[in-house]
């Protein structure tokens, strides 16, 4: 039933990260996401065989103690921006802001979740995965969205160096992830970020 949990509320989560970046997206000016018809909450839309299914169905099979995924990436253009800049940074944050928001909102149902503990493990995963996720979608390597939020501050010449690095940028990720570097520097955030929401 935890397990279930879990996948229910990563699932959710990732849906609602991806819906952010369309719809802010779509206030931009650039109506891609809505075209293609992704501006919606129907899980379909959103599948990645990959990340929604086949990765976290090894982790709950391998009992890794961990759950990750991710969902089908929502399509923007950019170039339909009315300010490209504030268009890009904007879009960017959307998702790992949708994710705060909602751990904000389970953080908020959780005192009236104590006789219920389905609930509770509810409201409980709710607040730890989506500020997890707010967190590693703001690590700046591309293509995470903190590496799109950063890169439209820079000079157009480092802007095109840190492109670069989006071909290794998973490999950079996975070394931050194995090696534990990620873990040291988001732990003390996330005790933070936690004892913001629930005291």
């Amino acid at each position: 039933m935890e397990y279930m949990i879990m996948v229910v509320v990563l699932f959710f989560s990732v849906i609602v990260h991806e819906v952010s970046h369309g719809y802010v997206a779509l206030l931009n000016g650039d109506p891609t996401a809505k075209l293609a018809g992704r501006l919606t909450f129907n899980p379909l839309p959103h599948v990645d065989l990959v990340g929604t299914i086949i990765v976290p169905a090894l982790l709950l099979i391998s009992q890794s103690g961990i759950l990750f995924g991710w969902a089908k990436p929502v399509p923007v253009n950019p170039r339909n921006y009315r300010n490209y800049q504030l268009g890009e940074i904007s879009v960017s944050a959307s998702g790992p802001l949708s994710n705060f928001f909602l751990a904000a909102a389970f953080a908020q149902l959780l005192p009236w979740a104590d006789t219920n503990p389905g609930f509770f493990l509810l409201c409980k995963y709710g607040i730890i995965i989506n500020l997890y996720l707010m967190l590693f979608n703001l690590i700046p390597i591309p293509p995470l969205d903190g590496s799109r939020i950063v890169m439209p501050l820079l000079p157009r010449v480092l802007q095109e160096l840190y492109a670069q690095l989006e071909p290794v940028g998973f490999i950079l990720i996975l070394l931050l992830l194995y090696s534990g570097i990620w873990s040291a520097l988001v732990r003390p955030i996330f005790r933070v970020l936690m004892n913001l929401l629930v005291g």
